[in-house]
């Protein structure tokens, strides 16, 4: 039931304008440095407008979409695409601008709807799971048309006083939780600087405290995958690629793999198959990442990864911290080469220079950097944690504005 002194209304109704503009003429090789601003649908986000990759056009090229130019308090829409229904206000400090084909103009009639009680209701959950879906079979839109945006049914309170009350709420509340997770996200960052520091710091010790020598000396084997595309199966065993190892948590996902035959994986040499204790280094594109086999599933893997096979008297916790150090992402980065992709040549990868340490003190440092590493998972669960119920406080919030519950 809707509250006293709402109405409902389509968009068509209380607009002057919806539409969208075109790519201008030779594409984005067309853009220049500087000019008039073209909004994409990449510059387009719930909760703001991004200036990244800000295009700019001509006198020409802006005179070919004076059609769809941007004015203040217009509301933004993209309508194509994986970004479909993202909104924001028009940016005053990029105006006038033009947009292209993927990002729709709705400008609000002043005297009927406040642009950011629009705004603020669009990208409110209720809103835009109801531009997402059709109704039809409850299939996802990948697109959104002028005539469906003209159609689009919406509540709002009759009094423009009202509407202003609301956003100045929403407002006030957003720039609060914007705050919190400001804060939230900063000491995520100080917990993972905090264990970086202490990981240089034991390896800094290391490094002047003991004999170096190259990470080949410390293990049996350095190799890398299969550099022939591999056959693929629907059962056999599993073939990993660079995008199934996980950055932040340095895992193996493997979730998403394909398979190869079983006799493709037996005919590998035994130092290409991975075994508990092995150390996986990724060494093309996202460089320097390592992970530890914990245990003996078998699977295989791509050239864009590597494998180190350390010696009974080199431990591989103490390896993987050793991997992970600044020390040697340092060495990495100074010896990559390549444009597209840099690449840590197996040649560079055996040849690091890393401090041999007794293991002794290789189990002490691990227990040291295990209890750090613990910390900071548990710092980093709490604050991702806080982060998520900021998320959904400002999901309730808008729920709860176009309830009428504000």
């Amino acid at each position: 039931m809707m509250k006293k002194g709402w109405i409902s209304n389509k968009l068509g109704a209380i607009t002057t304008k919806i539409g969208s503009g075109a790519t201008p003429r030779g594409g984005e090789e067309s853009y220049k440095e500087t000019g008039t601003p073209l909004i994409r649908s990449l510059n387009v986000h719930d909760w703001g407008f991004k200036e990244a990759k800000l295009a700019r056009l001509d006198a020409t090229q802006a005179a070919q979409l004076s059609n769809v130019v941007v004015e203040s308090d217009d509301v933004l829409l993209n309508i194509t695409g994986a970004s479909v229904a993202r909104c924001c206000l028009a940016p005053a400090e990029f105006l006038p601008a033009r947009v292209n084909q993927h990002v729709s103009i709705i400008r609000p009639r002043k005297d009927e709807i406040s642009s950011a009680f629009l705004q603020y209701l669009l990208v409110s959950q209720t809103y835009k799971d109801r531009l997402l879906h059709t109704g039809e079979a409850g299939s996802t839109r990948q697109a959104i048309t002028k005539a469906q945006i003209e159609d689009f049914v919406i509540e709002y309170p009759q009094s423009l006083a009202e509407q202003q009350r609301i956003v100045g709420l929403l407002d006030e509340a957003f720039e609060g939780i914007a705050t919190a997770k400001a804060n939230a996200e900063k000491n995520l960052q100080n917990a993972r600087a905090l264990f970086e520091s202490h990981l240089q710091s034991v390896f800094s010790d290391e490094w002047r405290t003991c004999e170096l020598v190259t990470l080949a000396d410390l293990a049996t084997d350095i190799t890398d995958g299969d550099h022939l595309p591999p056959p693929k199966s629907p059962t056999g065993v599993p073939f990993i690629t660079i995008g199934n190892i996980i950055k932040e948590t340095r895992e193996i996902d493997f979730s998403d793999t394909f398979m190869v035959p079983r006799a493709y994986f037996d005919a590998l040499k035994t130092y290409k198959k991975p075994r508990q204790g092995d150390l996986l280094y990724t060494v093309t594109g996202s460089f320097g990442i390592p992970v530890i086999v914990r245990d003996n599933t078998e699977f295989c893997f791509q050239r864009h990864i590597g494998l180190v096979r350390p010696k009974l008297e080199t431990s591989s916790s103490w390896l993987y911290y050793l991997l992970m150090s600044p020390q040697l992402l340092k060495q990495a980065n100074e010896g990559a080469t390549g444009t597209a992709q840099k690449t840590v040549s197996l040649k560079l990868l055996r040849s690091f220079e890393v401090p041999k340490v007794s293991p002794k003190h290789q189990k002490q440092a691990v227990e040291k950097l295990d209890a750090l590493t613990k910390e900071t998972q548990r710092l980093a669960t709490l604050y991702t944690r806080k982060l998520a119920a900021l998320e959904a406080l400002k999901k309730s919030l808008l729920h709860r504005a176009f309830s009428g519950e504000l």
